[in-house]
């Protein structure tokens, strides 16, 4: 006696009514307790190095620093690339690994790459800070709380901050607490240049007698027979009232420092990063989670730490979270939640009206049972609910109702010819449980390049596989063993009908379409081929192209780019213009500026821009999808009139997947910069023509002023001096030097002495003081002059490159950059050597996901090809399944091209997990054909009969699984998925149930006639 699964479930009904209240319950507090998150955990991998080198050119920083630093960069394993943003006196080294590095090792190459910094460092000329290796930069910050105090001290918000902080480093499911944006506080000793003069008394001086009563000393101990007495001098300087009190020796008087200098509190100056939230400025506090962490428990954890602190704070400071990942990831599992419910009621009603009530209900049960112990597996292998799985767990819906459908049918058909119910519910598993399961497995072989893609694309979305293959499988499960059950206990016996189901009016209808098929076998077949080749066209050459799609949250992002080397409060005073333009918007929710600096991480995909006095970046937080297209509108019209001249102001939302600053960019490589600059400009001049391009320009191009002092060599012998020195006075004078530190609790104040700022503003006036005590004008020391040098410069892999980058209207990012491309090519021939240009943005990253997927696609069709030929058992039948799979592709082009949906990285997940669909349907097909070959029908009967009885099965779970994808439209990430599996599973199926017995026809005929 064969095993019957189905048989058995059947017969030990006790234990098959346990496990099915088993999985109600299993599943239910699996669904109830797993993890919620927006978007799933993938490794970002990729880390910073700074260099500073104060007073140092371009030039000097890159053959200096640079170039070493880089070199042994690459001596690490993984290294995909190396981008370096050069300027005067500091470099940013930006190190990206392979997207196929294991995530376990990356820790490894971070600490490789810190360890080999740290051995340069003893190398590096004399003067240079770091290097400092930056390995959180791709922290991604749960929440950012933002303290303002308006007329407040900021030194009160600081301290304030800091305890925030602290408390909710504390917080459980908080992997750190940061500050961000908080201005290091300064003591200002400011003095009068000819006040300095007429005492006599020169600023190194003045240097050298604060330094020696503030400098924290050992002073030694005395060992006695008891304790060791260690001494302790008492008279530093830890105050700003005994910091002004210091007596300073003025020829031979003593006078309070007080008296010579201005002494006041302040901050650190040029600041380095200003934030403001609301107008106000404010200093951050950025949360990391703990990975695997539930968000929602989380962010409610967070809320009563936030709630208890704004209690408590000091009258006239206000706290504001300006970004919460718990309140997005609360919308967008509840809206995923709401599209899946709709899905799961759309699936059962359709089997309800399509096969009666009591069989629909049957399919109904399935579906919840089937989902709950997929929720059971998702929580054994810790995978959350995020926007990943909740989109694969819709996929699943359209897919597993199959099987349940399949299994039902085939137990109703044979009811109607006869068979009691416990032989019609065992019958499933001798007829369709071999290919169901081979159908499954071939349709999960379509998602393995999704999960085994070695790339940040394919971690970010291999649970796809994970959740589609487990619920597939658990559906198969559920089919021959809980279905019959089901199928024994709700439907009831019916009498043998004389009168065949398939000779209704409507079946005999498709009968005679299917006949016409299998006669007009070459001309179908030929029709077929011409449209998949159209379909291949118009793929081509009209449906847009793109890598992934915008995000659906509701923050605008402006980018403010002023020229290099401007100023800092220039820069500031741009930001408060676009502020201004915004105070009181209704539509604003939350409105935060970041000058000197980008954002923080607050979203995966949202990379931080690199500090910059000249950049600001504004985030605004709307309060719903719609206001936010409406300030992008406002602020648009501001800018094309005309209201921001003076800056470059770039309006965004946020995109999904991989960063990609911007979505068309060309790099120009090679080693002089005058003639980066000369190809470049050519190749903004095309790009500017193209109608599609949006703000075509050179990442940078200008030059900068700086003052240069060419020093006399028989001066400078004739006064004493060397250039260290007036460099160092000069330093002292301008800029300002550190003489001091006071110990305020936990901070460390620097002490900064300079002159008084209304002093610094002109360089002729500056004076340097010879070892004689004579004050000495600069220009008495050489020739001062004004020159021109390169603010910035950029490498790619240790090469110079100038990039040309632009944003896109009315198109795809990826058609514009590719048809720009192709232009290009002439430019390209006819480069001097040692030059070139190379694609970037979004192409250069979706041909990194695309390759990711390919480099899979060998394994994928092995796969398929043993499934098919456990199956089938021969070559022929392997092929003409296999030739099925791309029958999809012409219901796919359809759907992208009426509903005008791009084809990018997520249309593609479809249309390779289309494939495995409809070669699921032609071999459960090809095996009824294969069943009534067995019963002696001849070779005709036998195809259109299979096709004839499978309509009905295969029609209703391609409808169940069009309407069940539905959802998914209406969902910025999954809709150009949606679309693809609608149209391809509604024509791919219809062409399966004609073209195929075309086919098997025309390669099985010779083979068929001597069948019988």
């Amino acid at each position: 006696m064969k095993f019957n699964l189905s048989a058995l479930a059947v017969r030990e009904r006790a234990i098959t009514l346990f496990f099915i209240i088993l999985s109600f319950i299993g599943g239910t507090y699996a669904f109830l307790s797993l993890g919620r998150a927006e978007d799933p955990s993938f490794t970002i991998r990729a880390m910073l190095v700074s260099v500073y080198w104060p007073g140092a050119t371009v030039d000097e920083m890159q053959q200096q620093l640079a170039d070493r630093l880089e070199k042994r960069i690459q001596e690490v394993g993984y290294v995909h690339k190396l981008d370096s943003h050069i300027r005067p006196g500091a470099a940013t080294l930006t190190i990206e690994f392979k997207d196929y590095t294991p995530a376990e090792i990356v820790p490894d190459l971070f600490y490789q790459v810190r360890k080999r910094m740290l051995e340069e460092s003893a190398s590096l000329p004399e003067g240079v800070v770091g290097p400092i290796v930056n390995d959180s930069f791709s922290d991604v910050y749960f929440s950012l709380v933002a303290l303002s105090a308006p007329g407040l001290p900021f030194r009160e918000l600081s301290r304030e901050a800091e305890v925030l902080r602290d408390k909710l480093s504390l917080v459980p499911g908080v992997q750190k607490a940061v500050l961000i944006a908080d201005r290091p506080e300064r003591v200002y000793i400011e003095f009068d240049q000819q006040k300095m003069s007429t005492l006599g008394l020169s600023a190194a001086e003045l240097q050298q007698q604060i330094s020696g009563f503030s400098r924290l000393i050992p002073a030694g101990q005395i060992e006695t027979n008891g304790p060791s007495l260690a001494l302790r001098i008492d008279a530093r300087a830890d105050s700003l009232a005994e910091l002004q009190q210091l007596p300073i020796r003025v020829k031979d008087a003593i006078q309070p420092l007080g008296d010579l200098a201005k002494v006041r509190r302040g901050y650190e100056e040029p600041a380095r990063m200003l934030a403001r939230t609301g107008g106000m400025d404010s200093v951050l506090v950025g949360v990391v989670m703990q990975r695997g962490e539930n968000g929602l428990q989380l962010g409610q954890a967070l809320q009563a730490e936030i709630a208890a602190t704004s209690a408590r704070l000091p009258l006239g400071m206000e706290l504001h979270q300006l970004t919460n990942q718990a309140e997005a990831i609360s919308a967008a599992v509840d809206l995923f939640q709401l599209k899946f419910l709709v899905a799961v009621l759309v699936v059962m009603a359709v089997s309800i009206l399509a096969i009666g009530f009591k069989a629909g209900l049957v399919v109904g049960i399935a579906i919840p049972l089937t989902l709950g112990l997929t929720f059971l597996v998702m929580k054994v292998a810790g995978i959350n609910l995020d926007r990943i799985t909740l989109g694969a767990l819709i996929i699943s819906l359209g897919l597993l109702v199959d099987d349940a459908i399949i299994a039902i049918e085939m137990m109703m058909v044979k009811m109607e010819q006869g068979m009691d119910r416990i032989k019609a519910a065992s019958f499933a598993w001798s007829a369709t449980a071999a290919p169901m399961a081979f159908g499954t497995l071939v349709t999960i072989a379509g998602f393995v390049p999704i999960g085994f893609a070695r790339s940040g694309v394919g971690e970010y979305t291999g649970n796809i596989f994970w959740v589609v293959g487990s619920a597939l499988i658990l559906s198969w499960l559920v089919a021959v063993t809980f279905t019959p059950y089901l199928g024994v206990k709700l439907l009831k016996d019916v009498k043998a009908h004389h009168e065949d189901m398939y000779q209704k009016p409507l079946y005999l209808k498709l009968r005679s379409l299917i006949v016409w098929c299998v006669e007009q076998k070459k001309t179908v077949i030929l029709a077929t081929v011409l449209m998949l080749l159209l379909s291949l066209l118009a793929m081509n050459k009209l449906v847009q192209k793109q890598f992934f799609p915008s995000s659906d949250r509701p923050e605008v992002l402006v980018s403010i780019y002023l020229p290099h080397g401007t100023a800092l409060k220039n820069t500031d005073a741009t930001s408060r213009k676009l502020e201004q333009l915004l105070a009181g918007n209704a539509d604003v929710r939350t409105m935060s500026a970041f000058i000197g600096a980008g954002a923080p991480r607050f979203f995966i995909s949202a990379n931080p821009e690199q500090p910059d006095p000249a950049f600001a970046k504004l985030l605004i937080v709307a309060q719903d999808a719609a206001a936010r297209d409406r300030i992008m509108q406002l602020l648009q019209q501001h800018i094309d009139q005309g209201m921001f001249s003076e800056a470059r102001i770039r309006v965004s939302r946020l995109l999904f997947g991989p960063p990609v600053p911007w979505p068309v960019s060309f790099r120009v490589m090679g080693e002089e910069p005058a003639k980066l600059r000369e190809i470049a400009t050519k190749v903004q001049a095309l790009m500017v023509k193209d109608a599609n391009i949006v703000g075509a320009h050179l990442e940078w191009d200008e030059r900068v002023p700086v003052l240069r002092l060419k020093l006399q060599a028989d001066t400078m012998a004739a006064y004493g001096l060397t250039a260290t020195e007036v460099a160092q006075q000069l330093q002292l004078q301008l800029t300002g030097v550190s003489v001091s530190q006071l110990r305020e609790d936990i901070r460390t104040v620097e002490v900064v002495a300079r002159l008084e700022r209304q002093q610094a503003q002109k360089a002729e006036t500056l004076e340097i003081k010879t070892v004689r005590g004579q004050a000495v004008s600069i220009r008495q020391l050489g020739e001062l002059k004004v020159e021109y040098e390169q603010p910035l410069l950029k490498r790619y892999n240790r090469t110079p490159y100038l990039a040309v980058v632009a944003d896109v209207q009315g198109a795809q990012p990826n058609d514009v950059s590719n048809r720009l491309w192709q232009q290009l090519q002439e430019l390209q021939a006819s480069l001097p050597v040692g030059y070139k240009i190379a694609q970037a943005g979004s192409v250069e990253e979706s041909g990194k996901a695309d390759a990711s997927i390919q480099k899979l696609m060998p394994l994928m069709v092995a796969l398929m090809l043993i499934f098919i030929m456990l199956q089938m058992r021969s070559f022929t039948g392997m092929w003409m399944v296999l030739a099925t799979a791309p029958l999809g592709l012409i219901g796919a082009t359809l759907g992208l091209l009426i509903f005008r949906q791009p084809f990018g990285f997520v249309a593609l997940l479809g249309m390779i997990g289309l494939a495995g669909i409809l070669m699921r349907n032609t071999l459960i097909l090809t095996q009824q054909v294969t069943d009534n070959l067995a019963t002696g029908q001849s070779a005709r009967d036998a195809v259109v009969d299979a096709a004839v009885h499978r309509a009905r099965p295969v029609l209703l779970t391609a409808l169940a699984a069009m309407l069940a994808f539905v959802p998914l439209t209406l969902d910025t990430f999954w809709g150009p998925l949606a679309f693809v599996l609608i149209g391809g599973v509604g024509v791919g199926t219809v062409l399966t149930l004609l073209f195929v017995p075309a086919l098997y026809m025309q390669i099985f005929s010779r083979k068929l006639r001597h069948a019988v």
